[in-house]
C-alpha cells in the first residue's frame, strides 16, 4: 500500500516512525540485535518520548541473512508461519569504527553506525546487492483507523529487474507494478493471482522473502520509482535477504530454505485427458474417449474424472454418481488393464448436501464462526462448508475419505481451489490468525492429500495437480495454471505465469491446452498442443466442451501424436531434469535470463523459455504461423527440422504445424529413448546420445536415470581438433550416438567413441 503522496509528502492521516539512526547493539551467539530510535540522539533528553525500532539480524542457514524490525514487541503476532529449514549456520559479526557486520556464508550486512545516518547494506562476497536506508525502514500508524504498520524498501539498481512474487500474469518484468499477496479465483487474465508467493527475485542474483502468510503490499519502482517497498499490518516485519551468486542460485538457496519439490512419478509427465467440467459424460462417454485415442495411435497416459464424478449438489462426498457410473472399481480396474493412470478432481469444501457435513459438523472438523457455528456460504456449492485442517484429526479425516478412492483404484487427485477461504468472523482449531490462514490454508490442504498419497503409494508415487499455493507449495507438485481463455493472447499471459511461479522453485507445471473457457479454433488448439507438450506435465482439458483431438480437426490428431510422441522419446532427458529440481530446487521451466544472466537481451524475455538447461522451446503464437525469438550467441539446431541456427541475434521464422523452435544449445549431450510412446520406461537401454554443435576445447557430461531417478548411466564427451570423443559409464551396451542434424548413427561398442566433426 502507499503511504506517500510524492517524495517530500506524507498521506494526511499518516505517522510515521523511521529508522533514522543507529543507536546501540547486543551481540548473542548468533544473532545481532540493534536498536533504531525514530530521530537522531544528540543528548541523553533526546532518547525520551520517541519510537524507537529493534532490528534482529539472525542466519537459518549460510548464505541467507533474516532481518526482524518490530516496534511494539507486544502485540499480538499469531501464525501459521511458513516452514523454515534450519541449519545453525557459522556466523561471523564483527565491529568496525562506523559500521557492524553481519556476515553468513558470503552474504553479509553491513550496518552504518554514522550518526542520523541508518543505512544497511547487502553484500554478495564484495558485490554490493541492494540497501535500506533514509526513510526507508518504518513504522506507520494510520490515525483514521487506528491500524499500524511495518514497511522496507529496498534499493534497485539501474538496469535491475524484479520477477516472481508468484504466479502472476501481468508483465513478467515487475518494475512499476503493485502487486498484493493474497489468494483468488480470478482466472489468468488479471493481476488477481491463485498462487501468490512473497518472494522475489532478481536479475543481480539474489532473493528477498518476506515471513508473512497474510497480505503482503508491494510496491515496486511504483510509489517510489528506486524502491521495492513490501508493507504488512501489524508491529513487526520478518523478511529474508537470499544470496546465491546468481539468479539461478537464488532459486535454489531459497528452495533449500522453503523446501524442495518432491520427484513425481515419471508415469505423470505423459499425457493427460480429461472429461472437462460442466460436459455430460458417462462411462461410455470416457470409454470413447480413451478408444478413440488408441484408434489413432495417440499415447494416452492419465484418464482425469472432473467435478461430475460426483453427483451435483455434494461436493465434495468423494462417492461417485450411481447414476452415470454404477460399476466405478470395475471402470477404474478396465482403465488401468488399459495402461492408464486415474485420477479424480476434489476441493477442501464439504456441501451441506454432502453425507459428510453432518459428519464434519458434528466432530469439530469444519472452520467455525466466532459464535461457535459452521461457516457456510452458498458460493460455489450450497451450504458448503471448509474443512479446518489446522485440526489434526479433521485432515485425518478428510485422508480416511480419500484413502476409500485409493483403495478403489484411483492414483492421484486434482486438488482444486483452496483459494476461497474466509477472513471474518473466522476461528481456526488451532487459534490461527484467519487472515495469514486465508494464504496459507492451500498450504495445509496440499499437504494433508499428498502426504496420504505418499504413504499409500510410496515416496516418488505421489503426484497432485493443484491450483493454489503459498511459499512451501513448491514441496507437493504439480501445479497448473488456472482458468485460461482459448486464446493466443491467453496462451502467452499462461506461459509468462508460469514462468513468473518457477521463480519461486515450482519445479514442475503444466495448464490447460487449448484453454479452459471458451473453445479453440483448430488453429490454436494445435499451437498449444505443441506447447503443452513441451512442458513437464501435459493436460487436455476443458470448461463446457471435450478437448479430444477428433473433435477440430483431424490434422490435431496428427499433431498431438507427433508432439507425445516427441515428448515419450525425450525422458531421459527430462526425467533428469525432474531429478535437478528435486535435488536442486532449479525448475524444468526456467526464463532465459535464468541460464543467461549476463545477456541483458533476455533479461525481459517471456514468449520462450528452457526446459530443463539444453532445450529452447518458443510457442508459436499466431495464426500466420510467424514467430519472433531470440537466440544468445552459439550455434543452435532445430531438434525437429535438424536446421542449424547461429546465436546472438532475433529470429523470424515461420513454422507449420509440425514444427516450432524447439533449439538445442550446443555442447549438449541430448539422451534420446527408444520409445515415443511410453513416459515410463528403461530409459538408458537402447538409448541414442545425440551430440549438439561443440565447440574446439569444449566438454559437456548427461546423467541417465531410471524411473525412480537413479543415475544408471553417465556419458561425456569433450572436443579436440576435428572429433569429439564420447565416453560412456553404466547403463548398456546398446546405446547408439551421432550428431545432431545428420541421419547417421553409430552403434556404440564398449565404453568410447570418437565422432568426426
Amino acid at each position: 500500500m502507499k503511504f506517500t503522496n510524492g517524495y517530500w509528502r506524507l498521506r494526511d492521516e499518516m505517522t510515521p516512525a523511521y529508522a533514522v539512526e543507529y543507536a546501540r547493539h547486543i551481540i548473542d551467539g548468533n544473532a545481532l540485535q540493534i536498536l533504531v530510535p525514530g530521530n537522531h540522539i544528540s543528548g541523553r533528553g533526546d532518547s525520551l518520548n520517541l519510537p524507537v525500532l529493534t532490528v534482529s539480524l539472525t542466519s537459518p542457514m549460510e548464505g541467507v541473512i533474516k532481518v526482524s524490525a518490530v516496534h511494539h514487541m507486544g502485540a499480538v503476532c499469531r501464525g501459521p508461519f511458513a516452514e523454515i529449514a534450519e541449519t545453525n549456520p557459522g556466523v561471523t559479526i564483527w565491529e568496525e569504527e562506523n559500521a557492524l557486520i553481519y556476515q553468513s556464508g558470503s552474504l553479509k550486512a553491513v550496518i552504518d553506525k554514522s550518526p542520523n545516518g541508518w543505512k544497511m547494506s547487502f553484500y554478495e562476497g564484495d558485490r554490493f546487492l541492494t540497501e535500506t536506508g533514509f526513510r526507508n525502514l518504518a513504522h506507520m500508524k494510520n490515525n483514521k483507523t487506528g491500524k499500524g504498520y511495518m514497511l522496507e524498501q529496498f534499493a534497485i539498481d539501474v538496469d535491475e529487474y524484479i520477477y516472481g512474487l508468484g504466479e502472476r500474469f501481468t508483465p513478467f518484468v515487475k518494475n512499476g507494478q503493485i502487486v498484493e499477496m493474497w489468494n483468488e479465483d480470478g482466472g489468468t487474465a488479471s493481476e488477481i493471482a491463485y498462487k501468490n508467493i512473497p518472494f522475489y527475485v532478481t536479475n543481480k542474483g539474489y532473493g528477498v522473502l518476506v515471513d508473512h502468510e497474510g497480505d503482503v503490499s508491494y510496491e515496486i519502482a511504483s510509489e517510489k520509482v528506486e524502491r521495492v517497498q513490501f508493507s504488512v499490518e501489524g508491529e513487526r516485519l520478518d523478511y529474508y535477504v537470499i544470496g546465491g551468486g546468481s539468479p539461478k542460485g537464488a532459486i535454489s538457496k531459497y528452495t533449500e530454505l522453503t523446501g524442495r519439490p518432491a520427484l513425481p512419478p515419471a508415469w505423470s509427465f505423459g499425457l493427460w485427458l480429461t472429461t472437462s467440467f460442466t460436459t455430460d459424460y458417462d462411462e461410455a462417454t470416457t470409454s470413447g474417449f480413451i478408444q478413440g485415442m488408441a484408434d489413432r495411435d495417440i499415447p494416452l497416459h492419465v484418464f482425469h474424472f472432473d467435478c461430475y464424478w460426483m453427483d451435483a449438489y455434494e461436493w465434495c462426498n468423494f462417492i461417485w454418481d450411481a447414476k452415470v457410473f454404477p460399476d466405478p472399481k470395475g471402470m477404474l480396474q478396465r482403465y488401468h488393464d488399459r495402461g492408464l493412470k486415474i485420477c479424480v478432481w476434489i476441493n477442501p469444501y464439504i456441501a451441506q448436501q454432502s453425507c459428510l457435513f453432518r459428519e464434519g459438523m458434528e466432530k469439530g472438523y469444519l472452520v467455525k464462526k466466532q459464535d461457535g457455528g459452521v461457516w457456510q456460504t452458498d458460493l460455489w456449492q450450497p451450504g458448503m462448508g471448509l474443512v479446518d485442517f489446522t485440526n489434526p484429526e479433521a485432515a485425518k479425516w478428510y485422508q480416511s475419505k480419500l484413502k476409500t478412492l485409493l483403495d478403489m483404484g484411483v492414483d492421484c487427485f486434482k486438488t482444486d481451489f483452496g483459494e476461497r477461504i474466509p477472513v471474518r468472523d473466522i476461528v481456526y482449531s488451532d487459534n490461527s490468525d484467519p487472515v495469514k490462514m486465508h494464504n496459507y490454508y492451500t498450504y495445509l490442504y496440499n499437504q494433508t492429500v499428498f502426504e496420504l498419497l505418499e504413504r499409500e503409494r510410496g515416496q516418488g508415487e505421489a503426484v497432485l495437480f493443484a491450483r493454489s499455493a503459498t511459499v512451501g507449495g513448491q514441496k507437493f507438485p504439480a501445479h497448473w495454471g488456472g482458468d485460461c481463455s482459448a486464446t493466443y493472447p491467453s496462451m502467452a499471459e499462461t506461459l509468462r505465469g508460469g514462468l513468473s511461479l518457477a521463480l519461486g522453485g515450482f519445479g514442475f507445471w503444466s495448464h490447460d491446452i487449448s484453454g479452459f473457457e471458451q473453445t479453440a479454433p483448430a488453429d490454436i488448439y494445435k499451437r498449444w498442443c505443441q506447447f503443452g507438450l513441451l512442458t513437464s506435465h501435459s493436460r487436455l482439458h476443458g470448461s463446457s466442451s471435450y478437448r479430444v483431438p477428433w473433435l477440430f480437426d483431424e490434422e490435431a490428431c496428427e499433431v498431438l501424436k507427433k508432439f507425445v510422441n516427441i515428448k515419450c522419446s525425450l525422458m531421459p532427458y527430462l526425467y533428469r531434469q525432474a531429478v535437478t529440481a528435486h535435488e536442486q530446487g532449479i525448475p524444468m521451466h526456467r526464463p532465459m535470463f535464468i541460464e543467461y544472466p549476463n545477456d541483458r537481451a533476455c533479461d525481459t524475455l517471456d514468449k520462450q523459455y528452457f526446459l530443463g538447461d539444453s532445450l529452447l522451446v518458443a510457442p508459436v503464437f499466431k495464426e500466420s504461423g510467424e514467430v519472433d525469438y531470440y537466440l544468445p550467441k552459439g550455434t543452435w539446431i532445430n531438434l525437429i527440422s535438424g536446421e542449424e541456427i547461429k546465436g546472438g541475434s532475433w529470429k523470424k521464422e515461420r513454422h507449420d504445424y509440425f514444427s516450432l523452435p524447439l533449439l538445442v544449445k550446443e555442447n549438449t549431450i541430448l539422451p534420446v529413448g527408444n520409445n515415443g510412446v511410453e513416459v515410463s520406461y528403461n530409459y538408458a537401454d537402447g538409448v541414442t546420445l545425440y551430440l549438439s554443435e561443440f565447440t574446439d576445447g569444449a566438454s559437456a557430461s548427461v546423467e541417465i536415470p531410471d524411473t525412480k531417478g537413479k543415475i544408471v548411466m553417465t556419458a561425456s564427451a569433450r572436443r579436440e581438433g576435428s572429433q569429439i570423443i564420447l565416453t560412456v559409464e553404466g547403463g548398456y551396451q546398446n546405446w547408439k550416438a551421432g550428431l545432431l542434424g545428420t541421419d547417421r548413427l553409430i552403434e556404440g561398442t564398449g565404453n568410447q567413441m570418437i565422432i568426426e566433426c
